[in-house]
């Protein structure tokens, strides 16, 4: 996050200079992306060290959750930056495009396009091999600027062959949906995050591994339920065992499944199980869950 921080503020002070150079813009839309790039990094940055703090008495399950805070920070500001760009862009048109030294302006902005496309893949695969939510976030957005820096360089390359300066304000609008798009979906991924979204292939994963587990440790199971912090899995079970089994023995073969299955899911989960009677635990949901009195 610190070598992001680092990039972003380059980044913003070149294409701040290549606007500065050519007042184009597309170069402007580019540079707009990039401020809010670096306000919302930042921001990740403290999300990130926050979200590895252990648990307090004042917030017991820990902060992991604020990686969708983050990312739905991060969106947001995608969104304003990218309404920004299609208001000015429009602005400059109807006021009339005065263009100038674009050819020193375009490498600049090429040169950006290239290092943020080697820093976005590199946090994006950082940030799925630490399971970490607001570094795929930042990877994401950081690929997303490199894609626009692209996108700019593509518009300023047509004005330069073409002589028509209409493709400047053209690019800069298409470069702003684009970045709408990106940061909608950055926003909806923390919302169904923070109301804790079943994903059915994560459950189908969960379910899976279970039916492996439990069968090798001679028990049943139901009732599962699951939600992701951006970083780990909660997994709750209710674990079936015959009604002559000792707790003890109950217990050793929950603590197993327990510790198997993160392990079998290849990822950081805490799994809290319940058990039950296999014999009367229908009638006992029944009674008591659903009409709130025992019979």
């Amino acid at each position: 996050m610190r070598l992001s921080l680092a990039v972003g503020v380059v980044m913003l002070l070149g294409k701040a200079t290549a606007y500065y150079l050519t007042g184009s813009a597309a170069i402007l839309s580019d540079f707009a992306e990039s401020v809010v790039h670096v306000i919302a990094v930042a921001f990740a940055a403290f999300s990130l060290r926050l979200s590895t703090k252990p648990a307090a008495p004042t917030f017991l399950y820990g902060y992991e959750r604020i990686n969708f805070f983050s990312a739905g920070f991060e969106g947001a500001m995608i969104i304003v930056a990218a309404i920004y760009i299609i208001v000015e862009a429009a602005r400059k048109w109807l006021a009339g495009l005065q263009l100038e030294h674009l050819g020193p302006g375009t490498l600049m902005v090429l040169g950006a396009a290239l290092l943020n496309g080697w820093l976005g893949w590199y946090l994006l695969r950082v940030g799925k091999r630490t399971h970490s939510l607001i570094l795929e976030a930042n990877g994401k957005h950081v690929l997303t600027d490199s894609y626009t820096s692209f996108g700019v360089v593509v518009g300023l390359g047509l004005v330069i062959l073409t002589g028509w300066k209409p493709f400047d304000p053209i690019l800069a609008i298409a470069v702003a949906i684009n970045i709408l798009w990106s940061g909608g979906r950055l926003a909806w991924r923390s919302a169904v995050g923070l109301l804790d979204y079943s994903d059915p292939d994560t459950g189908k994963k969960i379910r899976e591994r279970l039916d492996t587990i439990c069968s090798e440790l001679g028990i049943h199971y139901h009732g599962v339920r699951y939600r992701t912090t951006g970083y780990r899995e909660i997994i709750e079970v209710h674990l079936l065992f015959p009604h002559a089994t000792a707790v003890g023995e109950a217990h050793r073969l929950a603590t197993a499944l327990e510790e198997r299955l993160p392990v079998a899911l290849g990822k950081p989960a805490e799994v809290i199980t319940h058990l039950e009677s296999l014999e009367d635990h229908e009638h006992v949901h029944t009674t008591e869950h659903y009409t709130g009195r025992p019979e």
